[in-house]
């Protein structure tokens, strides 16, 4: 059974279709990547499975879920979470406190008993400080834990990011870009997260990634887009020796 499917899924602005018909199954446990030349409708398709956009056409069934229609608010909840390819941290709290913001999802007190902060209400506090700990140690950001965001330079500022969608404890994890911005050495690291992500957390990925390079090394699976259409998906390696797929990214001579 697929943890995540996409049905014939569509969404048009104005005459233009951005996502067109696009279909796919992402299993327990993978690493699905999404590529293609800018505009293809990559992120697009991340927007409608966190529920930014609605589809024109199409169904999302999320672990047997029906969730073309979910309200935005509830998909963290309910197992879904992302980063975004520009970086969406609040700039003036500490990394800590950034983190902690992911466990809201999971907040259970009302606002009585937060405002009296209830034995329950610390409770529940000291489970959302350990997970996040657990996070903070987990990626190795022991050091920056009350830096402010400001402070951090850009490429621990994209683990922060990953680790406020991890502090969500999602069972499908979209990555926008994870490499965007990145060097080699710290694209090298983000691939070693992304590994260490699917094996020891057991946390499925969707990938959207124009490095092929960190496609190669960490997707058990590839969908190639062009102008909202599927053009291949496989391997990849089937997919990145795909005529469609090479002509696109390299022009119609090659």
């Amino acid at each position: 059974m697929s943890l995540f499917h996409a049905e014939d899924i569509s969404i048009r602005f104005g005459g233009i279709r951005a996502v067109d018909a696009v279909s796919f199954d992402v299993e327990p446990g993978e690493v699905f990547a999404i590529i293609g030349p800018n505009g293809a409708g990559k992120t697009t398709i991340f927007n409608l499975i966190s529920r930014i956009y609605n589809a024109t056409s199409g169904r999302l069934v999320f672990n047997e879920q029906d969730i073309t229609t979910t309200q935005a608010h509830r998909i963290a909840s309910l197992g879904i979470a992302r980063t975004f390819q520009n970086i969406e941290l609040f700039t003036n709290a500490t990394l800590l406190q950034n983190l902690l913001i992911g466990r809201h999802c999971h907040a259970r007190a009302s606002f009585l008993s937060q405002l009296g902060f209830l034995p329950s209400v610390r409770r529940e506090e000291i489970t959302h400080r350990e997970k996040a700990e657990d996070v903070i140690a987990f990626l190795g950001l022991e050091r920056y834990r009350d830096t402010l965001i400001a402070n951090l330079p850009y490429g621990v500022r994209k683990v922060v990011e990953l680790g406020r969608a991890l502090c969500t404890e999602p069972k499908l994890l979209l990555l926008d870009e994870p490499s965007s911005g990145l060097n080699l050495e710290e694209t090298e690291v983000m691939g070693f997260w992304i590994e260490d992500i699917k094996k020891d957390l057991g946390i499925t990925v969707i990938m959207v990634e124009h490095d092929m390079n960190l496609v190669r090394q960490v997707s058990d699976r590839v969908m190639a887009l062009n102008y909202g259409r599927v053009m291949a998906m496989g391997t990849p390696a089937e997919v990145q020796s795909h005529p469609e797929v090479i002509r696109a990214y390299i022009g119609s001579e090659a």
